[in-house]
């Protein structure tokens, strides 16, 4: 597997006169960790969204390997995990892999599936309809849907909300893992304590804007981020 080069330059968006993101540049480089922080409302998930190709930039440029990310072949390359699961709540955990591997074209979705179930560790709750999953097991299942087609770039929109401690350290071990595998990703997120150990570069937003960008692991992002929450908190 080898990740994917994202790009954004002067990337804009505007939901009418409202501008949620307000020229953001960016580059990540093709196997690496992005972190994506700030404040509610600061245009994280709006950027994911662009990064993703489900909305397109009102002016400037998002570009996954030099081409379009809203291109058919850019969102082919795409994992994506939203807010929302995008489980079927009354299939089983395989029929939902099964299912989602046939929506992407996946020549062999059943055998697809079953290496997941492996590969995810989803083994006791494979038979287990969605809806009766916990939040930390819909969000393995949610992970392991969203690799099903093999992509080379992973967006991740608040994965560790809702999650247990013990969840949360499973997830960070994943995460690791696909990392380490040479999978690109992007994590959107508004607590610092996952970032160290995932991500080399972060990006602080506040109000549609980048305020900060660099080392994930540094004095720096923590301050950072504790200015956006408190100028947030002063407009509030």
């Amino acid at each position: 597997m080898s990740g994917a080069a994202l790009a954004a330059r002067g990337a804009t968006k505007r939901f009418g006169r409202a501008a949620a993101l307000r020229d953001v540049d960016l580059a990540v480089p093709a196997g690496s960790c992005l972190a994506v922080l700030g404040p509610n409302g600061a245009g994280k998930s709006t950027l994911l969204r662009l990064f993703a190709g489900l909305a397109r930039p009102t002016a400037g440029a998002v570009e996954i390997d030099g081409r379009a990310a809203t291109h058919r072949s850019s969102r082919a390359r795409v994992g994506y995990l939203g807010h929302a699961t995008l489980l079927s709540p009354q299939l089983t955990v395989r029929e939902n892999l099964v299912y989602a591997a046939r929506l992407y074209g996946v020549a062999t979705p059943r055998e697809r599936a079953e290496e997941l179930i492996a590969d995810e560790a989803l083994d006791a709750f494979a038979e287990a309809r969605a809806a009766a999953l916990s939040r930390g097991q819909a969000q393995r299942v949610a992970i392991a849907r969203a690799l099903v087609h093999h992509p080379a770039l992973l967006l991740l929109d608040e994965p560790f909300t809702g999650l247990d401690r013990g969840a949360s350290a499973r997830l960070s071990e994943r995460l690791v893992a696909l990392r380490g595998g040479q999978h690109t990703l992007v994590l959107v997120t508004h607590a610092l304590e996952p970032v160290g150990a995932l991500a080399e570069t972060a990006l602080v937003l506040e109000s549609g804007r980048a305020t900060w960008q660099g080392d994930a692991t540094g004095d720096e992002l923590e301050a950072a981020l504790e200015q956006a929450f408190a100028r947030g908190s002063r407009a509030a």
